[in-house]
């Protein structure tokens, strides 16, 4: 009895999220949550290009320019990256190979890393221009 509940709950919330997968109509926007990537690239994120496991020489530009409000990584190595904020704010889940992820930043001045290759460490500038002073076990 157990097992045919859990299968009955199970195929209930498939249906539902397959019905509110998306549509091809029309509707209001859906936006991403701060922090949560998207599946695109904001025309006015700031584009950080993911060049391979070469510690801080991995992204480009680093640091990046303060004022953006979003990050688009762009993984122009051959291998999967995933880059997070040491500070936790934003992770861009997995990007595949020729992919780009977006993720929105809370503030500038903040330090990001692959947690697949930790010796991969980025930082976007502070307002001053400066980029923040690097803390945690990934500097």
């Amino acid at each position: 009895m157990k097992s045919i509940l859990i299968g009955s709950c199970t195929a209930l919330v498939l249906a539902v999220a397959v019905a509110c997968g998306g549509s091809s109509g029309g509707g209001a926007p859906q936006t991403q949550p701060s922090g949560v990537p998207s599946g695109g690239t904001n025309v006015n994120a700031t584009t950080i290009s993911i060049l391979g496991d070469r510690g801080g020489a991995s992204f480009t530009p680093n640091p990046a320019p303060s004022g953006a409000s979003d990050l688009a990584f762009k993984n122009n190595d051959s291998q999967i990256h995933r880059i997070v904020a040491n500070d936790g704010s934003f992770d861009s889940g997995d990007i595949a190979p020729g992919a780009t992820k977006t993720v929105s930043l809370a503030s500038d001045g903040t330090n990001y890393h692959c947690v697949i290759h930790p010796d991969m460490i980025g930082a976007v500038s502070a307002s001053d221009g400066a980029p923040p002073r690097c803390t945690g076990i990934y500097c």
